[in-house]
């Protein structure tokens, strides 16, 4: 009987609180913005990291723009010779991997923070 009364309890809880409780919540942050504002297809490529940032020059002339590398398929990179030696496969299959992820929104290229320059003690 008092599993039953569990939920009803919790439920009240909930119930006593804000409608919109995240309100509370501060949107500042005091750390930089570690990500880039506009990506284009350098700044993915070196995002990937990895060996891949080769082949910028030759995916921005054939595609133009990161919305067109986005929804390449691997023949079309087979094709441009991205990743065509047996040895360098990967970087086809980062390039794929790494703009299925960015499509979803579970990633993007950061950028590198200036290292702070070293001293001689």
């Amino acid at each position: 009987m008092a599993w039953r009364k569990t939920p009803l309890f919790n439920r009240n809880l909930t119930s006593l609180l804000p409608f919109n409780s995240n309100t509370f919540v501060a949107n500042y942050s005091s750390k930089p913005n570690l990500y880039h504002v506009k990506v284009g297809i350098p700044e993915f490529l070196n995002g990937i990291g990895n060996g891949v940032e080769a082949y910028a020059e030759k995916l921005e002339s054939e595609f133009g723009d990161l919305q067109n590398l986005l929804v390449a398929r691997s023949m079309k990179l087979k094709k441009l010779n991205v990743g065509g030696d047996p040895k360098v496969c990967k970087h086809r299959k980062l390039i794929l991997k790494y703009a299925h992820k960015y499509r979803l929104g579970l990633w993007r290229p950061r950028i590198e923070p200036p290292k702070p320059p070293k001293t001689d003690k």
